[in-house]
């Protein structure tokens, strides 16, 4: 175990925000001890996914099984579609005890679950700026037909409700700034969580 615990870091944001490219630069350029949590999920994998590096995929028995089994942070079902993701504890504590910054990219409903667990984790809503740039960016990516694009931004619009629920937001107007903001949100919390572990 590490002399200091590390700290939760949770990143939510509708779907088209940009979170995943976003993280990715945040990844790159923070110079705190930052590890990815991989979720876990019963959907398919895609083409070009890796068990263990994108998700843990897992089938739908197995996903029950731990999930009645309380191995999830929090878990749920996305999109109505029948597909669930969720966090495992186990990645998540050990590298905590490890003195690592642990990033989460979870959706709201996920984020009010984790923090009955972790109260004091530091959470950053990632937001496109409007919903109307949200649908501009989802209609853009042409990934879904429009039933499925009207219950994206049916989600959108109840997370952008939940926003002000959130420490810190950022707007992901540009990745290079946005990243930078991340990165100064974190850095600025690593300076207090260090003066609160030390003597």
């Amino acid at each position: 175990m590490a002399s200091q615990p590390g700290q939760l870091v949770i990143v939510s944001g509708p779907s088209g925000a940009g979170k995943t490219t976003l993280l990715h630069r945040v990844f790159e350029q923070c110079r705190l001890p930052l590890a990815k949590s991989i979720s876990a999920t019963t959907r398919s994998r895609r083409p070009g996914e890796r068990d263990g590096k994108d998700y843990h995929f897992l089938s739908r028995e197995e996903f029950d099984r731990r999930r009645q089994r309380g191995e999830f942070l929090e878990a749920c079902e996305v999109f109505g579609q029948g597909d669930w993701y969720g966090t495992l504890a186990s990645e998540v504590t050990p590298s905590l005890e490890a003195g690592k910054w642990v990033v989460l990219e979870i959706d709201v409903q996920g984020t009010m679950e984790v923090l009955r667990h972790y109260p004091q984790a530091l959470t950053i809503f990632v937001e496109p700026g409007s919903l109307a740039e949200l649908e501009r960016r989802l209609r853009d990516r042409g990934t879904e037909d429009p039933q499925a694009l009207e219950r994206r931004l049916a989600v959108a619009r109840r997370e952008f409700a939940s926003a002000d629920r959130y420490r810190h937001r950022v707007i992901n107007d540009e990745v290079a700034r946005a990243a930078g903001e991340i990165c100064d949100i974190l850095t600025g919390a690593s300076s207090r969580h260090t003066g609160e572990h030390s003597e």
